[in-house]
This record gives structure tokens, sequence and C-alpha cells, in this order.
């Protein structure tokens, strides 16, 4: 007997299917995904879990019925160079890569994840509970052995509000504005040469070997390697009512309250913005590409020690300086950023997400600044997410699309979707 069953997406698009009443459940989520063109797990109407695995039903799927595909909700948001980690909509943590370091946390083994942050070659993941987990290399900060004490004492006391990075430290800012580092000495994970004036914080950034930390009355504390942001003293008063920063892998770029922009660091790495300047006024958002955080197998394409900054104006329109290779020159498309409202950024290419739900690349076409292989399926889009080789752009179907760097645009949902 054949019965009719309708399944539906969560933004409304539904698929209605026909099927026999022995068919499995496995069938018919093959042929909704099919239909609707995103992979996703079938759920109750109500967003209750079906019924057992067997046929429809066995589920308790009835003729004329409607069923929910439900797609996870995958946000990249931290990668290194040897894979990638993220947070589903359940909160729990999924990690994929070429070589897996030991200690890394299999499936959905971790739970309740607020943010996930990566060096070249360890990975910090904080908790909602305040408590951080690390795995990957000790020398770039998969240890946190040495601050161990205090994070366990803070995590019941204030907790840890964010995790920045460098390429090789992190550094952990405690619900009550002071900071804890940990990792390469050299490279920001040693502060205490400025641990009495990192208190009162509310952000920090981090270069490729630099930490930059804005307190409370908008002031600036850096510390780390020298050539890459860490000598931002010469600035003396310039450096007043900061609102953000942002950074390459070796320049800082600081928004301040009066909407301008004052930046520090190595030229290449887009540090000395004087030919933009001039234009750098109402400027409302600002994006940075990586540059120096690559793989070292491509490093000589990329270039170390090279990044790039795009300013998004009041006007909608876009400012960028820095290394060309790396996204400082958008004159290839410089017509099309027009009414942009978010710019992501990996360690070559910026891409631009527009009002009307489009996007726009440039820069290293390796690193995502060539988009044309899923230009046609770049529109609906409401979130844009970069890492350091790959671009997610999350469409309002609740479909996500990805491009980037060839061996790591390869992301298989099934075993995303897998249960425990």
């Amino acid at each position: 007997m054949t019965m009719s069953i309708s399944v539906a997406l969560l933004s409304g698009r539904v698929a209605d299917i026909e099927v026999e009443e022995g068919s499995s459940l496995e069938e018919v989520q093959r042929r909704a995904q099919q239909m609707l063109g995103v992979r996703g797990r079938l759920m109750a109407s109500d967003g209750a879990p079906l019924k057992g695995t067997g046929t429809v039903l066995q589920a308790g799927v009835s003729d004329g019925d409607s069923l929910t595909l439900l797609v996870p909700s995958l946000r990249i948001l931290a990668g290194s160079s040897f894979g990638f980690a993220g947070v589903l909509s359940d909160d729990s943590l999924v990690f994929w890569g070429e070589e897996l370091p030991q200690g890394t946390p299999w499936g959905r083994k971790v739970k309740n994840v607020q943010q996930v942050a990566a060096t070249s070659e360890a990975f910090a993941a904080l908790l909602w509970d305040g408590s951080v987990v690390t795995w990957g290399s000790q020398t770039c900060g998969g240890d946190s052995s040495a601050v161990k004490e205090e994070l366990r004492n803070v995590q019941n006391i204030i907790g840890v509000k964010h995790i920045a990075t460098t390429a090789r430290s992190f550094a952990a800012l405690l619900q009550d504005g002071s900071v804890v580092a940990w990792g390469s000495r050299s490279r920001g994970g040693d502060s205490s040469d400025v641990q009495a004036q990192l208190c009162h914080v509310q952000q920090i950034h981090g270069s490729d070997g630099a930490f930059a930390a804005i307190k409370d009355d908008g002031s600036v504390v850096t510390w780390g390697s020298g050539k890459h942001g860490a000598w931002s003293c010469y600035l003396g008063n310039q450096l007043r009512d900061v609102r953000h920063i942002s950074a390459t892998s070796g320049a800082f770029a600081a928004l301040l309250q009066s909407e301008s922009v004052v930046t520090w660091g190595p030229k290449n790495c887009g540090g000395d913005s004087r030919a933009v300047q001039a234009q750098l006024q109402t400027v409302h958002f600002l994006a940075a590409t990586l540059g120096g955080r690559v793989m070292l197998e491509v490093m000589l394409e990329v270039g170390e020690g090279h990044g790039a900054f795009a300013a998004i104006l009041g006007d909608g329109s876009v400012v960028t300086w820095g290394s060309p290779e790396c996204g400082g020159d958008s004159s290839s498309v410089q017509q099309q950023l027009k009414g942009v409202k978010h710019i992501a950024a990996t360690a070559g290419s910026f891409a631009a997400l527009l009002q009307d739900g489009s996007v726009v690349t440039w820069g290293n076409y390796g690193y995502g600044g060539d988009s044309s292989s899923v230009q046609d399926q770049l529109h609906d889009v409401q979130e844009l997410h970069g890492n350091e080789s790959l671009f997610t752009a999350l469409r309002s179907d609740a479909s996500i699309i990805w491009w980037g760097w060839q061996f790591w645009d390869k992301l298989d949902y099934d075993d995303l979707l897998e249960e425990e």
C-alpha cells in the first residue's frame, strides 16, 4: 500500500513523497534529501525523534503525516594545520581533518561547547560552564597543564569568558577581566611582563605571535613577538577609545569610537594604512586575512608574514589595504562591493555578504577567493563564516555551501549526523 508523506525544512520548503508501507526510514530520508537538496535527519513534525530505525510504519508514521528534515546548524569556528572543529546546534563538538593528534575528542563526546579556538597545531574548547578543554601539540598550546590550577580555580568562581589565539599560544579572558596565557613563550604564551596591566580587559585579539587586549577604558595592552605587532607603544595617544581590533599574521588594526582606524605592524601585513587613511572614515566593521597562518605545503604561494584588512564603511562600500595576494587589492570586484553587510576572511581571501543575500569574493583563489564553482548556489545567504582555508555560507533554507582549498573542501554530513 502506498503512503503519502510530507517532509519539510524549517524554512517551510516541502517535499511530498509517496512510499510503500514497508519502506525504511532510511529510504524516506534519502529521497527527502534528494528532493530538498540538503542533508539532514528525519524527525517528527514537532521535532521529536522518530521511534525505531525500521520501516515507516514501525516508526509510527501514518498516511498523510508531516515530517521534518532537520539540517544540523554547523559553524566552523576554528581551523588548524591538521583539521577543523565546529559546534552543532546542540552545542556538541565535531572535528575532522587529515592527521588527528592524540587526545582529539571524537564525535560528540564533548558537550555544552560555547567556543572553539585554534593555534597552528592545537585546539581549545570553551564550555558553557566556563571550563576549558585543550588538545594537540604541546608546544602550540595543546597542553594547558601549566595554567591548570588557574583555569580550575576560575571555573567554580567566575569562569572563562573568551579564548583568543596566536599561531602557537592561547589567551583566556576571565569574567573578572583578568587574563591567563599559555603556549609558546615567544608567541604570546608568556604575559608576565604586562600581567599587572591585564585587568578590566574587555576583548583579546591575536596575530601570529602577539596579543592585543582592549581594556574597559578603551586603552590597549600588547605582548608577545615584536615583529608580529607587540610593539604598539610608539603610537602613544592614538590608541584611545578603541572599540574593536582585527589582526593579520603580524599587524593590528584598531577601530576607534570615532569610526576611524589606527594600524601598526609590518607594511606587508597591513600595518601601514596611510595610502587609504583618508577613506577610513565612518568605518563600521573590520575584517582581516590571516596571511601567515597557512599550511606549510603552500607557504610560498601566500607568503609567510603577510595579510590584509577590509573595512566596511557606513554607506556599505569597502576599503582594503595590505598584501595584494591576501586580499589587500579589491579593485577587480570593487564595483560589486555595494550594500555590504558583513565580511568573512580566510588566510588569503575575503568574502562579502551583500544586503540581497549574494556573496562577492576576492583574494587568493586557493583560499576561497574564487567562488565560481558554487556561485550559482550563493543566494539567500543568511550567515557567512571563514576559517584558515575554507568559507561556509548558511542559506535561509538551512543548507550549507562551502568552498576554499580543495583538500579541505570535503565535509561529509553523514559523519555529523551520526548518533552517539
